[in-house]
């Protein structure tokens, strides 16, 4: 059974906000001019009161909600053709990009070479077949693709949060702060994020304690009281993605009836003109960024992420609106 094929009563259940964090309304500086070109410009953007959840969705909920409901995630269907026109059939199975750490690496811009689309990769798998989440129950769950992380969401009786509701809520309360904590990145010499030491992707030395994901509370929540904002796992947005900010842009609130119907042509991804699958905003960074690649820990980072994608380092937290 999918989650399509179940009655209703049985997909959404009462929305419990008893691990959430009530966000207040208000009106904030998003993005920043001082990083990423895609993070610019900064402009005022009002976001109105939600709740949202305290940690990323942990492999202990998501378990929950395949129990409950059958569902199978995108990486754990075979792909279907005549979404990847091109594409060799022998190349088309189920599976999901893990990272693997290269010590001979010649091009930071070239992602495929510690990128391995592996088969049997999924979220119960996160490294492989022959790995398991047994003692990660309280680590986020991984390997979902944006339309799984709805579908959770749905089940859930909540939703995903936009990029400006996301980021407001990283913010803390600290207006215009480099990090969900403050302007120092490792304050008194602490860690306040699972990200990556070192050079990247060649040698990681841990110094956080983490060479992979981390449970959700390993690190001190922000100021609102919400762990895990910045690094561990990137996390999907509703927003589709476009090159930069606009003051006067929209900002998704709801989802489309057809999740491949990108609203703006900056959405699609410019390499492969072939294969237009639309792009969500992802936010956050992870255990990945490091200082010379992706230094993305910020909550004014923003990346695109096609929506059929799902990695060892991508998950998601929910929102609940119109609640006090």
């Amino acid at each position: 059974m999918t989650l399509s094929d179940a009655p209703p009563e049985q997909i959404r259940r009462p929305v419990d906000v008893s691990d959430m964090v009530q966000i207040p309304g208000g009106i904030f500086r998003m993005g920043s001019d001082d990083h990423y070109p895609e993070e610019a410009p900064v402009h005022r953007v009002k976001v109105e009161g939600f709740w949202i959840d305290r940690t990323p969705v942990t492999n202990r909920q998501f378990k929950a909600f395949v129990r409950a409901t059958g569902y199978k995630t995108f990486a754990e269907l075979p792909p279907d053709p005549k979404d990847y026109p091109g594409a060799l059939p022998n190349m088309l199975y189920a599976g999901s990009l893990v990272f693997a750490p290269q010590q001979n690496v010649t091009n930071l811009r070239d992602w495929s070479q510690w990128w391995q689309f592996m088969k049997g990769a999924d979220w119960r798998h996160p490294y492989g077949p022959k790995s398991n989440i047994n003692v990660l129950d309280h680590h986020p769950v991984v390997h979902v693709s944006f339309a799984d992380a709805l579908a959770y969401a749905q089940w859930a009786g909540k939703d995903l949060p936009t990029e400006a509701e996301w980021e407001f809520a990283a913010r803390g309360g600290l207006e215009g702060a480099e990090f969900a904590w403050g302007d120092e990145f490792t304050p008194g010499g602490v860690h306040m994020a699972n990200t990556w030491q070192g050079e990247f992707p060649r040698q990681n030395v841990n110094t956080d304690g983490y060479e992979r994901t981390s449970p959700v509370t390993a690190f001190p929540p922000n100021g609102y009281g919400v762990h895990d904002l910045v690094g561990n796992v990137w996390e999907w947005t509703t927003d589709w993605y476009a090159p930069k900010h606009e003051a006067d842009a929209p900002k998704a609130c709801c989802i489309p009836e057809n999740p491949r119907g990108a609203r703006e042509e900056g959405s699609y991804d410019p390499a492969q003109p072939d294969i237009r699958i639309p792009r969500k905003v992802i936010k956050g960074g992870s255990h990945l960024c490091a200082p010379n690649y992706c230094r993305r820990y910020r909550p004014a980072a923003r990346h695109a992420e096609q929506v059929d994608t799902s990695t060892s380092h991508l998950g998601f937290r929910c929102v609940v609106r119109g609640m006090t």
